[in-house]
């Protein structure tokens, strides 16, 4: 397998395994501001492994998710800057657009978009794992083993929180709603 790669295509890979750590120490946690902080270092990563793939809409719209998760930090459940963050991705796609894959790319910044912005706790993770799904599509459409890889595991993981949110919320209700407070 590795024998028909070029070096670039196995930089890709590396650089997507190193995503994967970030995300999954992201996915495991119940604070949405780690979560957050997290995957701005794995987009960081995506976004290069995009560039190795030569994918240039999944490039420049994971490095816009930098940019939408400090903007819905400071701006939770704000619709116009969120409206203007979708715009900003929808453009960055029309410039970038290289094929049909790239619409996994954009369905998965408009999920995670209106997630972050307009949700919070086991709803916004929902949300999220619709993005990981399409850019787990994104990334086997690509030929990125790490990358699918990297998100299957986002979204596993991210599954197992969900459920540890729910449980935590049928024990504890005080302890859950604390959790979604911002700034925690």
């Amino acid at each position: 397998m590795l024998e028909g790669m070029s070096y670039t295509d196995m930089a890709g890979q590396v650089v997507s395994l190193i995503a994967l750590g970030f995300c999954l120490v992201g996915f495991a946690s119940k604070r949405d501001d780690r979560l957050m902080v997290l995957l701005i270092s794995a987009n960081v990563a995506f976004a290069a492994q995009f560039a190795l793939f030569g994918s240039w809409t999944a490039a420049v719209l994971s490095l816009l998710v930098i940019g939408r998760i400090m903007l819905a930090r400071r701006h939770p459940g704000n619709w116009q800057v969120m409206l203007a963050v979708l715009a900003v991705n929808l453009l960055a796609a029309v410039v970038t657009w290289r094929s049909p894959v790239d619409y996994f790319a954009i369905a998965a910044a408009v999920f995670g978009t209106v997630g972050m912005f307009m949700l919070r706790g086991i709803p916004m993770r929902l949300l999220l794992a619709a993005a990981a799904i399409c850019w787990m599509l994104n990334n086997i459409l690509i030929g990125s083993v790490g990358g699918t890889l990297a998100e299957g595991l986002v979204v596993v993981t991210n599954f197992i929180t969900i459920f540890r949110l729910a449980r935590m919320k049928r024990r504890y209700p005080e302890a859950f709603a604390k959790l979604n407070e911002p700034g925690l």
